[in-house]
């Protein structure tokens, strides 16, 4: 039985799956450098380079960046000016918080609707019917579309993210 650190647990319920998906799927940066490795011993040793292991490991990457910004928030690991946040009273770092999640969440609501609109783009065609877009690469792969896709749920998700601190905060309580 391992012993969690109490600052990757999360502050919701929300955060506290994500933290544990997380570290799930951190192992799949292993992944990607065994590929990796995979692709430059047959591309220098053989002279028989691949046609899927760039595009596979550049979307594995895409998916685990986007989806760290989800994992940042629900350890409180973004950005911010400690210097002003640090100095002022915990009831001060509160409402600085709130002004934070409410920033955030105005600029997830503007993602939110940029992202809409990349995905719907991505997966259907101008006239309506299904169609993934592709990468466009000999090999071709619909990782553009999946990938946007990706990012739509993601920022939906930190919009509920957002939501559930902001009214963590304006109860005053530590968890929801």
């Amino acid at each position: 039985m391992s012993v969690e650190n109490n600052e990757d647990v999360g502050f919701t319920w929300l955060d506290r799956a994500i933290v544990w998906l997380g570290k799930k799927l951190s192992l799949v940066f292993a992944v990607i450098v065994l590929v990796s490795f995979y692709e430059i011993i047959r591309r220098y040793a053989f002279d028989a380079p691949t046609l899927w292991v760039h595009e596979t490991v550049t979307f594995a990457g895409a998916t685990l960046f986007v989806l760290g910004g989800l994992y940042a928030l629900a350890t409180d690991r973004h950005v911010r000016i400690v210097l002003v946040y640090d100095a002022v009273s915990p009831s001060a770092q509160r409402w600085l918080r709130v002004v934070h999640h409410l920033l955030g969440l105005a600029f997830c609501g503007m993602l939110l609707f940029a992202s809409w609109s990349m995905a719907t783009e991505a997966v259907l065609a101008p006239w309506g019917d299904w169609r993934l877009e592709t990468s466009g690469s000999a090999w071709n792969p619909p990782f553009p579309a999946f990938l946007k896709v990706i990012i739509l749920v993601a920022v939906a998700v930190m919009t509920l993210q957002f939501l559930l601190h902001l009214v963590r905060d304006l109860r005053g309580k530590g968890d929801l």
